[in-house]
């Protein structure tokens, strides 16, 4: 049980750090559990790869409290009514994701939950980033706060996330990159994301749990919840210095570097998963 447990402080780590990162926290864990595999059923695993996220998740809500708080009696009208109108934003946006997640999850599980589609859509979507920031460059973004974002703004971000089902396409990076396009700025985007992966990643954790409930053949052991609420742990603390870092990071510097990382982390899944497909054959 000691070394899962260490195995799931690495997982929490990487969790934390990638969730809010625009570079795939899927691809980045399935990289991690080919070295580090953790002892656990596959029915649990499944699970485990999205709750962990809830961790990282609470960070956003203590880092954000104030901002997403319309209750905070230090507010004026105004600023509870903004409040107000950012979570309605939210819920406008969540819902194309949770309208395709709730009838097709098992089936993109079944066709796109493998290496050879993470490494194309890291790719892919870090092509795409450097091809933004190039056409943005000496733009002014059209939208400069999370406050300010519109219903249809709000409506096509969640139609960019319904892309992050697809693994390695990264739920922040697709949500950052759509709002981009849609003329926001990098901060009010990465804010934006960053909120809505809150009852994103509530729902899709409510939604594996149900589903490990009541399709395992096994109840979950003692070593298994002891990994998950390790690794929920680390990832929030992970958390709370991964988004204070890109939000510095973002107010002076493009997105770019991360779609460079994006495509060179691609590469380097497609080639050991080639080279190790070679070697079973041989």
């Amino acid at each position: 049980m000691f070394f899962e447990i260490i195995k799931s402080i690495l997982f929490g780590i990487v969790e934390g750090v990638t969730e809010w990162l625009p570079v795939s926290s899927t691809g980045h864990l399935i990289l991690l559990d080919e070295f580090l595999a953790l002892d656990i059923s596959d029915e649990f695993k499944e699970m485990f790869d999205v709750v962990i996220q809830l961790g990282a998740i609470l960070a956003v809500v203590v880092l954000y409290f104030k901002k997403l708080n319309p209750f905070d009696r230090t507010k004026t009208e105004k600023q509870k009514n903004a409040t107000w109108h950012l979570w309605i934003m939210v819920v406008i946006a969540v819902l194309p994701s949770a309208v395709i997640g709730l009838l097709f999850d098992d089936w993109f599980d079944e066709h796109f939950y493998n290496p050879q589609t993470v490494a194309f859509t890291l790719v892919i979507y870090g092509i795409a980033f450097i091809l933004i920031e190039r056409w943005r460059e000496g733009k002014k973004p059209e939208i400069k706060s999370p406050y300010a974002v519109t219903v249809k703004t709000a409506a096509l971000i969640g139609c960019f996330q319904i892309l992050a089902i697809i693994p390695g396409t990264s739920r922040s990076g697709s949500t950052i990159l759509g709002a981009m396009l849609l003329g926001m700025s990098r901060t009010a985007a990465a804010e934006f994301s960053f909120f809505l992966a809150i009852p994103t990643m509530l729902g899709a954790s409510a939604l594996k749990v149900v589903k490990f409930i009541f399709t395992s053949e096994a109840a979950a052991t003692g070593t298994e919840i002891a990994v998950l609420l390790v690794g929920c742990v680390v990832a929030f603390a992970v958390s709370l210095v991964a988004i204070k870092g890109l939000m510095d990071f973002v107010k002076r510097h493009t997105f770019t570097s991360f779609g460079v990382y994006r495509i060179a982390l691609g590469a380097v899944i497609c080639i050991y998963f080639l080279i190790k497909g070679a070697a079973l054959a041989a």
